[in-house]
């Protein structure tokens, strides 16, 4: 996502970092490693599976913010995101190794 973040309206933020106040944003680290968080540039967040699809839409991939944004999906996507954030570590070393190929590969032929 951070590669299609051209027009700058993402920003990533580690909750590890000293960037991360969970103060301000009223979320704390272990609140911000159980959920995904987002937080709109008037300071209001949103969690879960609703992040994603204005995540989406401000990198410039309209279908999957619209596919996201589906209402009839939404049950699906609640579920399919409680178990990914449950088990996100061992997805990603699962799954990590392939795509990390793959996005190196793609970058390779452009």
């Amino acid at each position: 996502m951070s590669g299609r973040n051209q027009g700058q309206l993402l920003e990533f933020i580690d909750i590890n970092s000293d960037q991360y106040d969970p103060v301000t944003v009223g979320v704390s680290c272990e609140q911000a490693l159980a959920a995904m968080y987002g937080q709109y540039a008037d300071g209001s967040l949103i969690s879960g599976a609703a992040v994603f699809p204005e995540a989406y839409r401000r990198a410039k991939l309209p279908f999957l913010a619209w596919l996201f944004s589906r209402k009839i999906l939404q049950p699906a996507l609640a579920l399919a995101y409680q178990f990914f954030a449950k088990n996100r570590h061992a997805i990603s070393r699962t799954l990590g190794p392939g795509a990390l190929y793959l996005v190196k590969r793609r970058a390779a032929s452009q």
